[in-house]
């Protein structure tokens, strides 16, 4: 969440960062999403809270609210090249890393997320 939104929620109030999750939005918890988790069957390891992680921060940096899915998809490519790229994300978030992956970061997924062609099995 951007400093505008959040003045426009609480103005004057700031909420401090999550430790391990700098770029969090500031209504998200780690505990939301491991409910959240359950709910998908999911038991999250250190490789999903990773890809929380970069969805967090990939979101952080952008400036224009609509997020580019292929971009999105280029950089986790990228960021888990080493373990597989995609494909090891699958076996993460078998609906999908960027779909599942950013209703797990307290995000919104991009257009296209869901299409099951592209990011998504859902």
């Amino acid at each position: 969440m951007n400093n505008v939104t959040q003045d426009f929620i609480r103005p004057g109030y700031e909420t401090p960062p999550i430790p391990d999750f700098p770029h969090a939005p500031s209504d998200w918890t780690q505990s939301d999403a491991v409910e959240l988790a359950a709910t998908q069957n999911l038991s999250l390891t250190a490789d999903h809270w990773r890809v929380v992680q970069a969805l967090q921060e990939f979101y952080s940096r952008q400036e224009d609210p609509a997020i580019n899915m292929r971009e999105l998809h280029d950089a986790l490519d990228e960021d888990f090249h080493r373990e597989g790229g995609i494909r090891y994300l699958y076996t993460l978030f078998p609906n999908g890393p960027v779909a599942q992956g950013c209703l797990l970061a307290g995000l919104t997924p991009p257009a296209g997320a869901q299409d099951q062609g592209f990011g998504s099995a859902m």
